[in-house]
């Protein structure tokens, strides 16, 4: 039986990128990602949000803690993922997040263009890509 497990999300974040690394050095960002939802009952208009902890490894990650910040807007690219866990007083505990796997850069709080986390991978420095083919 086949299973897919993709995600897509637009919404802003509610608190800025925290970086962290493994022994092993690699690059692991983490954020909380809002992601509201509208619709009527009746002729009343009813909003909710869902909020959605995020987590972006190696350079994608670092790149969002350097660029993005509390109220961006964001377009992500992903799967879920499920862990569980025991604390130290014995309680077990279970959390499904977001592993992205690609993040759009949409805008700041305040305006500001959107740029893809390939566009930063593929450039040199100075805006141009590497790949132009003339």
């Amino acid at each position: 039986m086949a299973s897919v497990n993709k995600v897509f999300l637009l919404g802003n974040l509610t608190r800025d990128p925290e970086l962290r690394y493994t022994p092993s050095g690699a690059g692991v960002a983490s954020f909380g990602l809002a992601v509201n939802r509208r619709y009527k009952v009746g002729n009343e208009n009813k909003e909710e949000v869902c909020f959605v902890d995020i987590t972006v490894w190696g350079k994608q990650g670092e790149n969002c803690v350097e660029y993005l910040s509390k109220g961006s807007q964001v377009m992500i690219e992903g799967r879920l993922q499920f862990r569980s866990w025991e604390t130290d007083d014995g309680q077990k505990r279970n959390k499904l997040d977001v592993v992205a796997n690609n993040v759009q850069f949409l805008g700041k709080p305040g305006g500001g263009a959107g740029r893809s986390m390939d566009s930063f991978e593929e450039e040199d420095g100075m805006g141009v890509k590497d790949d132009i083919p003339f």
